[in-house]
């Protein structure tokens, strides 16, 4: 079994991602048990108290896929806020829940659609509401 990285949230996301679980009618949505399970994990700081190198709820992250040598680029969101522009990521998609909380230099195994999985690597976190100051979103 692989190792998982340590993560940190925000007391915030963390109080907000609880809140959404809550929401959800149970067994209703897929995804719900992977969030549930990284929650679970995590190291809960104070919003002021997260690094600026770690993936937070409405970070905009850029990625390295290895094998193809490209870069691209998603933001992590909250349900609601996913739109079909291939921008986003929700935090209920599986590979959504695994992001949250992971620091630049991470890498992930990101399921290809065909099957089958591309190591992918975090490179840069261009937008991180808790570096910026904005804990409303």
């Amino acid at each position: 079994m692989k190792r998982r990285p340590e993560i940190v949230l925000s007391s915030l996301d963390s109080e907000r991602l609880y809140s959404l679980i809550d929401s959800l009618p149970k067994n209703s949505v897929s995804g719900i048990e992977e969030l549930e399970e990284e929650l679970s994990r995590a190291k809960i700081v104070e919003p002021k108290e997260i690094p600026a190198n770690i993936v937070t709820m409405n970070s905009t992250v850029r990625f390295f896929v290895e094998s193809s040598q490209k870069e691209f680029e998603l933001t992590l969101v909250y349900p609601k806020n996913a739109d079909s522009n291939g921008k986003t990521i929700s935090i209920l998609a599986p590979v959504g829940s695994a992001l949250l909380g992971l620091s630049v230099g991470d890498q992930i195994e990101w399921p290809k659609p065909g099957g089958g999985f591309l190591k992918v690597k975090i490179t840069e976190i261009t937008y991180q509401p808790e570096r910026a100051g904005d804990y409303q979103l």
